[in-house]
């Protein structure tokens, strides 16, 4: 959809210059079926890397081994967490925060040379990957080059000093200096660093605290404009529906509700309602990012097993069929049964002991052969087939194909009655291969079963 509206906007410019009697070379029009971002990532996986916990050395050369693994499973875009020198005033623990950067334009000596960096990149490239890079447009560190040369990049406090951020009166980030882009200097500057990594062959940003009090969405337009041009890019925010000027963003809500789902807290009609809402509000045609983890997750509030306890799969399976763009954390797809440390050294264990890999692979693999499934308008509408508040049943369904989803999160059995007659039929369930019928007869799921039957 996006590329036909720039292509139909590119002949109007052209057109209108056909009678300028000087002429000027111009550049070629791009085929209208040529994919762009988002549009070629509707059937994608996003996979969250963190360079300093994915291997014991903890640098660019050792995750690229794990490339081959990753492609494997499936994976499309991988997305760093950032890779910018860390700066060392208030550092947080003994590495500090990959979120208070002390240069826009260089890599972290920890993870290697920015040649390692550029091999990494090339080396993805080759292998069909994506790479989009965290970015961190809200803060820099507090030894950040701009802070003795260009204070007024920052925002001040009532003595003349520069703040820092707070997300509550307990949750300061006293390692940041908080950034003034109601300042065009600001803006420019910020662009020109986000150049330097557009111009390497990146293939997009997922950014940090991307929008809110202090990020005005202007911001990700002159971005937008100054960068596009170079180079197709993904544009990914850590926040809500308000930039929809941007490609993606986070699902936050939806997540917070699965919590209290497993818990027993809310029935699972929260969920099918949710999505309901989020399409009738915003539309279809963004990314919503999905997810049972991601760093924040995983540090903060607990792994996918203290979160959703032995239903984690019936929520995985949720998140790759229901609705959205699913993300997975780097480890998850072995079973990481920690939450990493954020400002010191703690690698994942990849030996896998609950064999949780075949199942993500097959995840993957489930949603990227089924179009039903795949992300925005692409996909077909979830539309539910159950009357039963305990279970979420829904069918999609597009271009002759059709995926049917059945999820039981409470601890019981349940009966539903199967409301929709497009869903009858006889299914094999792709997790098990065992064969289900659903017909105008009461169907009877088991505590904690997902069944997700495609035809």
């Amino acid at each position: 959809m996006r590329s036909i509206l720039i292509y139909l906007f590119g002949f109007l410019i052209l057109s209108g210059c056909q009678n300028n009697s000087k002429k000027v070379a111009q550049p070629a029009i791009k085929e209208a079926t040529e994919k762009i971002f988002p549009d070629k990532l509707v059937d994608a996986t996003i996979y969250e890397v963190n360079i300093r916990q994915y291997t014991p050395e903890g640098t660019f050369k050792a995750f690229e081994e794990h490339l081959p693994r990753l492609q494997k499973l499936g994976v499309k875009v991988l997305w760093l967490m950032p890779i910018n020198p860390i700066s060392e005033k208030n550092r947080k623990g003994e590495l500090g925060s990959y979120y208070a950067p002390s240069d826009y334009t260089a890599v972290n000596p920890e993870f290697g040379t920015l040649d390692d960096f550029k091999h990494l990149l090339k080396k993805a490239h080759e292998m069909g990957f994506y790479l989009i890079i965290d970015w961190v447009p809200n803060h820099t560190g507090r030894d950040h080059k701009w802070i003795k040369e260009h204070p007024e990049y920052y925002i001040h406090d009532k003595n003349g000093d520069i703040t820092y951020e707070a997300m509550s009166p307990t949750d300061i980030w006293w390692d940041t200096a908080l950034l003034n882009h109601k300042n065009p200097a600001t803006r420019k500057a910020m662009i020109n660093a986000m150049r330097f990594w557009v111009d390497l062959g990146i293939d997009g940003f997922r950014l940090d605290h991307g929008c809110g009090d202090k990020i005005p969405l202007y911001l990700w337009e002159e971005a937008r404009a100054a960068l596009d041009p170079i180079r197709d890019l993904f544009w990914l925010a850590e926040c809500g529906h308000e930039t929809f000027i941007l490609d993606g963003s986070y699902a936050d809500e939806y997540e917070s509700e699965m919590r209290q789902v497993a818990s027993g807290e809310e029935p699972a009609d929260v969920l099918s309602n949710w999505i309901d809402e989020d399409m009738f509000k915003y539309g279809r045609t963004h990314f919503r990012m999905t997810y049972t983890s991601n760093h924040d997750l995983n540090s903060w509030n607990g792994t996918v097993f203290e979160r959703f306890g032995s239903k984690n799969k019936a929520f995985a399976a949720l998140v790759f069929t229901a609705y959205g763009f699913p993300l997975i954390l780097g480890g998850q797809e072995v079973g990481m049964d920690k939450r990493l440390e954020f400002f010191q050294k703690d690698t994942i264990n990849w030996t896998d002991p609950k064999g949780m890999e075949p199942f993500y692979q097959s995840l993957v693999k489930l949603r990227k052969d089924n179009p039903a499934l795949w992300a925005g308008d692409a996909g077909g509408f979830p539309i539910s087939i159950e009357n039963n508040e305990n279970v979420i049943g829904f069918i999609r369904e597009v271009e002759g194909n059709k995926v049917i989803g059945l999820f039981n999160f409470s601890d019981e059995n349940q009966t539903i009655e199967i409301t929709k007659r497009d869903a009858y039929g006889t299914y094999s369930d792709y997790f098990t291969g065992e064969s289900y019928t659903l017909n105008d007869e009461g169907f009877e799921l088991k505590p904690e079963q997902y069944l997700v039957f495609k035809e």
